[in-house]
């Protein structure tokens, strides 16, 4: 009995091998999931704790023995690798993404490392057509340094881009908690610093900031969305859905059908839905045409994106990147101007009106408008801009923004983009005879 106890708990270092560890067991003995959690940290891969407490074990073995009888049934899925805030979010999300295949890979409890550990045969194996991530919080409640949180998310991130170079990788910051849940504002921040250092420049991973969604003033979360302040409520679970959503649309998770939207009588549309005809780049300064996307479906520089009757400004992978679109025509008569854009968290963009710009972001977090009631928050918004004799009033929503923006007699429409993504929709334009 003691040599076959001996024999299984053996078994459970098979977790290494993904990472560059040697066994000598048999392919086929490789080639099972390792279920139980190791007994200690020798050659595990990463660093920081592991979680061994009798209910975590309890619940690592429950977790992952469910998850081994349906790798078959959850091949080719949308995974969601966490810890109890994933976990708690239900197998299949409240709903939240119809018509997406997920997989919930949520262990309650779970530190980066556990998760880097289990990261071959309960992500991985699933041959994931993308990856959520949301970690690191139960690192801090066992005193782990925000570097070696890093550390591991880096290792991981190592290993899904190792399996698929082309598998979408969303990145969530950590949530905000408290400091009564030994996780404090300033090492949660400092940690989501460390993580979009990780990722800047990598185009592969989307960062969202989900962080500066969630926290109040002091950094702490709110209790009207988290019930202990850690775990998000029903309300905590349907923010994070919207912020992800826009994200999701841009990797063809959803709204994968053209819009249908009809123009009204009297307007002409500047944006075809189906591609850039009739914008470009222009020199910043002079406006002097650059270059011109008639029949191209992605800008020259892989920002703006045309699909499904959405104009993207993707998420720059450097964190912050200032890019500018413009129409190729001219707009020199008084005209009204009407589009609609949706921001994610702390997104920022504005729209140029023959060249002054009028910030267009996701309001609440970024400004300069945070105090508007009818703003919705990482869904559609639409913007009116009503331009006579040279001067422009300007609306979100029916609530003003601008009431006596100064133009010049002529120009083009521009939309910038600056940080996290912007889409824009529906954008058309009527002119006084």
């Amino acid at each position: 009995m003691k040599h076959f106890i001996l024999k299984l708990l053996a078994s459970s270092f098979l977790v290494v091998s993904f990472i560059g560890g040697s066994s000598s067991l048999s392919a086929a003995d490789q080639s099972a999931p390792a279920i139980e959690l190791p007994a200690t940290d020798d050659g595990l891969p990463g660093a920081g704790p592991i979680r061994r407490y009798d209910w975590f074990k309890s619940r690592w073995i429950e977790r992952r023995s469910a998850w081994a009888k349906r790798v078959e049934q959850d091949q080719k899925s949308l995974v969601f690798l966490g810890d109890s805030i994933t976990q708690a979010w239900g197998d299949d999300f409240g709903g939240s993404f119809p018509g997406v295949k997920v997989a919930n890979r949520g262990i309650g409890g779970d530190t980066t490392r556990g998760m880097l550990i289990r990261l071959k045969d309960d992500v991985l194996a699933l041959h994931p057509t993308g990856v959520v991530l949301l970690m690191g919080t139960n690192d801090l409640e066992e005193k782990a340094e925000p570097e070696t949180i890093a550390g591991n998310l880096k290792l991981i991130i190592a290993e899904l881009k190792k399996s698929n170079p082309q598998l979408p990788i969303v990145l969530c910051q950590v949530f905000p908690s408290s400091e009564m849940k030994k996780r404090p504002a300033d090492k949660i921040k400092k940690v989501n610093e460390l993580y979009a250092a990780a990722v800047k420049g990598d185009k592969q991973v989307t960062l969202i900031e989900t962080w500066k969604l969630f926290a109040n003033e002091q950094g702490d979360a709110k209790p009207e969305e988290f019930r202990d302040l850690l775990h998000p409520n029903q309300a905590g679970y349907a923010k994070w859905a919207t912020a992800l959503r826009p994200i999701l649309a841009t990797l063809d998770y959803l709204e994968t059908d053209d819009d249908t939207f009809q123009l009204e009588p009297g307007f002409v549309s500047l944006f075809n839905g189906k591609d850039l005809t009739g914008w470009g780049f222009r020199d910043p300064k002079s406006l002097t045409a650059l270059e011109n996307f008639d029949g191209k479906v992605v800008s020259s520089d892989g920002r703006y994106v045309a699909k499904h009757g959405r104009l993207i400004v993707t998420t720059p992978a450097e964190g912050r990147k200032i890019a500018q679109l413009w129409t190729t025509r001219e707009f020199p008569k008084n005209c009204v101007l009407k589009l609609e854009f949706r921001a994610t968290p702390n997104a920022d963009s504005g729209v140029f009106i023959r060249k002054p710009q009028l910030q267009c972001r996701d309001y609440p977090i970024a400004g300069p408008y945070k105090n508007l009631k009818n703003y919705k928050a990482q869904d559609w918004n639409e913007m009116v801009v009503t331009v006579k004799d040279n001067i422009a009033h300007c609306t979100c929503n029916g609530e003003v923004l601008e009431a006596t923006l100064m133009l010049p007699a002529t120009g083009p429409i521009g939309l910038e983009g600056d940080c996290g993504q912007m889409e824009y929709r529906r954008i058309r334009l009527k002119e006084s005879p």
